[in-house]
């Protein structure tokens, strides 16, 4: 669905930012439109291509690259950042699974993919999928209603979940291209933040693909999952969540430098309460930059906590994101209360992460259960 760009296109992820991203970020924000032509900045700059492999023509990023690109991009739009996000969760299944021609199409900046996983019947729970796959006259027939699909309908292709066909196991993992006569949007997006990612229901019903459409084993896509979609989800979401705090807190201290309280003859940042506020926000941006650079070093050298650092990162960061955007919103008062500051836009952006599968609860006894030795999923 990407189409030829009519103007030159950015050269660098900064060009991306600075040119459309950022510009029209209050606009997508009000109007809640897919983000359409900052993806084509996006492609322009290379950065669909980012965790594509060298040989099919990637940059052959590393999950550090993913977490510096998406930052970048959530300082200005979070939306931006979220469909850029998606994207490279599922590259990072395609990369491992798919076919070589969606590969160098995506390495290319020709194709925008997402995940498909959360479900109206199992919720949060990306890991219970109610889908269905099923062999019929050797093809493969999906029916299932999906409830938060990123970039729906604005994709190019899907990593779908759904029962297996007929293997043990959880789930097995589909690439469903765009088009595919029987998927089809189920329903529109009016959210509360996040209002441009296109995040809308979508329904398969009686839809066939070609057995050659499935993305590793059959009843072997949670583990694929897990490997794959799910670090690199949880790394990069905690990347948006730091960039819109770093947003946040630039916000505040240009607020407070140039306001001034006339009958004082000092600007806010000159008032004690305020530096103290101010400083402590700033400290919880830099611990959670921190605990994002130590999950980064974790998965990057191999050590034994990596598994918990990454089932960690998210929830550490979600969590900050919502203090600091509280923490500005007060800091800054009425000002921050109008949209020209970009304040309360990023305020309900920031929010999003808690809610988001799998949610701060759902980590938290990930965590648990990973330190107690218990199975990571289960009944009790």
């Amino acid at each position: 669905m990407l189409s030829t760009a009519v103007t030159p296109p950015p050269s660098t992820l900064a060009d991306a930012v600075d040119r459309t991203i950022a510009p029209s970020a209050a606009e997508v924000d009000r109007t809640g439109a897919f983000p359409r032509a900052d993806v084509e900045a996006l492609a322009g700059a290379g950065a669909l291509g980012l965790l594509s492999a060298t040989d099919v023509g990637g940059s052959g990023g590393s999950l550090a690259d993913v977490a510096e690109t998406v930052e970048r991009v959530a300082r200005a739009d979070a939306s931006a950042a979220m469909v850029l996000l998606m994207h490279y969760s599922a590259v990072s299944v395609i990369e491992a699974h798919g076919p070589d021609d969606v590969r160098r199409s995506v390495a290319a900046g020709e194709h925008l993919s997402t995940l498909a996983f959360s479900e109206r019947g199992s919720r949060s729970h990306f890991w219970a999928p109610g889908s269905t796959a099923a062999e019929t006259g050797g093809r493969i027939r999906l029916d299932a209603a999906k409830s938060w699909v990123t970039s729906a309908g604005e994709a190019d292709s899907y990593v779908w979940s759904s029962l297996p066909v007929s293997a043990e196991g959880p789930m097995t993992l589909w690439l469903v291209p765009a088009g595919t006569p029987g998927v089809d949007v189920a329903g529109e997006f009016d959210g509360f933040g996040l209002r441009g990612n296109a995040s809308r229901p979508m329904a398969a019903d009686g839809a066939l693909l070609e057995a050659s459409a499935r993305l590793g084993d059959d009843g072997a896509g949670l583990d694929i999952a897990l490997a794959t979609a799910l670090p690199t989800f949880l790394v990069g979401n905690a990347a948006v969540s730091l960039g819109l705090m770093e947003a946040l807190v630039a916000e505040a201290a240009g607020h407070l430098t140039s306001t001034r309280l006339e009958h004082l003859g000092q600007t806010l940042a000159e008032q004690p309460t305020s530096r103290l506020v101010f400083a402590a926000l700033r400290t919880r941006v830099d611990v959670t930059r921190a605990f994002l650079a130590d999950t980064l070093a974790a998965l990057g050298g191999g050590r034994e906590d990596a598994t918990l650092r990454v089932l960690q990162v998210k929830t550490v960061s979600a969590e900050a994101a919502a203090d600091v955007a509280d923490g500005v919103m007060r800091l800054c008062g009425g000002a921050a209360f109008r949209k020209e500051l970009g304040i309360e836009r990023r305020f309900r952006d920031a929010l999003a992460a808690r809610v988001m599968a799998p949610t701060t609860e759902s980590l938290h006894d990930f965590v648990g259960r990973a330190t107690l030795g218990l199975p990571l999923f289960g009944s009790a």
